[in-house]
């Protein structure tokens, strides 16, 4: 494996050089593949759930199955960003997309056969989180490089608001596929559209000449050094830890008990849910046209507004205000995310911005599964209220923390002239 060649080096362009989202080719083939594969994969829960529940099996069986999808993503992450970095990525993409429909075909094929096992389905969806540990960092760096850096920030915020409308319309469309036609066909329309998004893929054009590569560990160790070596990376990505552990993963479990509590149960808990969504449409849409110029005080600080309906639901707000602080955080989610990748698309060499990326994936998404482990036996030990004011808190505290780094406070967008020309990285 360390022996062959390979792993795309930066293309040659024109110093003079622009490429914008709608002038390269891999970019629209991307957005017109990732809008087909997010339709697919945001149907597919609800179809893996009620083919589990409609066989006998239970909610434990659900989040089994769920998890071991799960786990195979966050374990191979750093080895998936290696591989991204070492062939040329709409291969890598190719490769993952295929096995996931060959993974999904089989899930479909139980179901439709009546011989559901919770094991089967575990190795199923075990296999397709693999093929995301390699799929996710080969298309972020391909995402990235498919247009010029003085477009990064509206190439992913177009790309971004484009995957919030198709996951929102997946998941609505989803339940009622399931209802009409049963479960196993929503499943195998998920497989096809691996399989759509696979020959997208393969008529990407290569991003350039290949480069001798060296040994796996030496590439690992490359990656970490660059990772561990930007004291605002590291700075920003331990923050992201404590926003998704507690914003997202516990407030998965806090706010679904919260509204069974204080408001009308799942009704109303969907609305929230919704409204976070349409936020992050919204927040999308808005930094298409907006460039913060301090990329990552902009980012972190609308990181921050995940406490708010974490709050909301603490001060025992009614679910007006829940949902427009559901809202506004949605919006932060967005505008972080922009920034966050506008940086690393600035600041990472290309040659190893996959395994930066996976990096930064493990670090920030690690520990999401522990918030959402943990928040239920908290709030039975300290009340719910007392652990949601300890979740804002500690959310909060972290942003304060990163801000105070002098590395993150002086992070600035790189002015136009000096990226319009489609060279690398600083």
């Amino acid at each position: 494996m360390d022996s062959a060649r390979t792993s795309a080096s930066p293309p040659t362009t024109s110093p003079s050089a622009k490429v914008g989202p709608w002038q390269s080719r891999n970019y629209r083939l991307q957005i017109v593949g990732a809008v087909i594969s997010v339709l697919g994969t945001s149907a597919a829960p609800v179809a893996m759930a009620f083919a589990i529940l409609d066989a006998g099996g239970s909610g434990t069986a659900v989040g089994l199955v769920s998890a071991s999808g799960t786990l195979p993503a966050v374990l191979f992450f750093v080895i998936g960003g290696v591989v991204a970095d070492r062939l040329p990525r709409h291969l890598v993409i190719v490769g993952a997309n295929l096995v996931s429909a060959v993974a999904q075909s089989l899930f479909a094929l139980v179901v439709f056969t009546h011989s559901v096992q919770v094991w089967q389905l575990m190795l199923f969806a075990g296999v397709n989180g693999l093929a995301i540990a390699f799929r996710m960092p080969a298309t972020e760096g391909l995402l990235m490089r498919s247009v010029d850096r003085a477009y990064a920030s509206k190439a992913f915020a177009i790309f971004r608001t484009s995957l919030n409308c198709a996951q929102v319309a997946g998941a609505a469309l989803g339940g009622v596929l399931v209802a009409a036609f049963g479960p196993g066909w929503v499943l195998a329309l998920d497989a096809a559209t691996f399989l759509i998004v696979g020959v997208l893929a393969a008529t990407m054009r290569v991003e350039g000449r290949l480069r001798k590569r060296v040994g796996l560990v030496t590439e690992l160790r490359e990656g970490w050094s660059e990772f561990v070596g930007r004291r605002w990376l590291w700075s920003v990505v331990a923050q992201s830890a404590v926003v998704n552990a507690l914003g997202v993963g516990a407030f998965a479990v806090l706010g679904a008990l919260a509204s069974g509590r204080q408001l009308g149960g799942a009704r109303d808990w969907g609305f929230i849910l919704s409204c976070d969504a349409i936020g992050m449409i919204l927040g999308g849409l808005l930094m298409v046209r907006l460039r913060p110029r301090r990329l990552l005080v902009t980012g972190t600080s609308a990181a921050a507004l995940l406490v708010l309906p974490l709050a909301a639901f603490a001060a025992g707000a009614p679910l007006p205000v829940i949902c427009a602080a559901s809202l506004f955080a949605g919006v932060g989610v967005e505008i972080f995310s922009v920034n966050w990748m506008t940086t690393i698309r600035q600041e990472v060499p290309h040659e190893k911005f996959s395994r930066v990326a996976a990096y930064e994936a493990l670090g920030s998404f690690g520990i999401t599964p522990l918030g959402a482990a943990l928040a239920g036996p908290a709030a039975d030990r300290f009340g719910l209220d007392r652990t949601l004011w300890a979740a804002t808190g500690a959310i909060l505290a972290a942003t304060a923390v990163v801000l105070a780094v002098p590395d993150v406070r002086r992070m600035r967008r790189a002015p136009e002239d000096d990226t319009a020309g489609g060279g690398g990285p600083r």
